[in-house]
């Protein structure tokens, strides 16, 4: 596995020396579709890098609910689990397996060293923060200004692009819940795309046409 954890990394042009430390490091943790792999309150003291698979995070309030965020694909780490770590707090955030994944988990112990000693590990922190932080403004930007209707089919066009499939398997209850509404207006507007055209249902799947 300490290969794959390297061919991973190469492409995310990290110095030689640095891939070698994180796959000595580092350990192998799976993930089934829908595990937990990081719940609001963890004392996270790991940062994980996905090797296969697909990640997503979501925002939970105090009363549990939920808001889809962004998905972690391959070679991808969690900006909000590095801030937590070196800030010492626990998660305000929840990561779930969108499908069965393997994740190369990081001590955060090494982060200040690799900081200091790789300017590439500097990059690929940063270019974490950025693209994560551009993200979360996506999802900001879709909330307070697009119906309902865009970011359903917003949602179901980042969802075809992270996993790489024009099927998506979910329930009208689960993106209904992503997206932090009701069933109902999840059913009417999914109705609504399939009689434009845009898609096509199925039991417990939506086909993207």
């Amino acid at each position: 596995m300490s290969e794959d954890i390297g061919t991973i990394l190469q492409k995310s042009e990290l110095e030689p020396k640095l891939i070698d430390e994180i796959s000595t490091i580092g350990r192998l943790k799976k993930a089934k579709a829908d595990q937990v792999v990081i719940s609001p309150e963890d004392q996270t003291d790991e940062i994980p890098i996905v090797l296969t698979g697909l990640l997503k995070v979501l925002r939970q309030d105090e009363n549990g609910d939920e808001i889809f965020l962004y998905y972690l694909e391959g070679g991808e780490t969690c900006a909000m689990s590095i801030t937590c770590c070196i800030e010492g707090r626990r998660a305000s955030y929840k990561v779930t397996a969108e499908e069965d994944s393997t994740l190369w988990m990081i001590p955060m112990t090494y982060m200040d060293s690799w900081i200091v000693r790789f300017p590439s590990f500097r990059r690929f922190v940063f270019n974490a923060y950025q693209l994560r932080f551009e993200e979360m403004l996506t999802a900001i930007d879709s909330m307070a200004f697009h119906k309902m209707d865009e970011r359903l089919l917003k949602y179901l066009l980042d969802t075809k692009q992270a996993k790489g499939s024009f099927e998506i398997n979910k329930t009208h209850e689960q993106i209904a819940k992503e997206l932090n509404t009701s069933r109902v207006v999840i059913s009417r507007l999914l109705k609504q795309l399939e009689k434009d055209g845009v898609i096509e249902q199925h039991r417990n799947k939506i086909e993207i046409l």
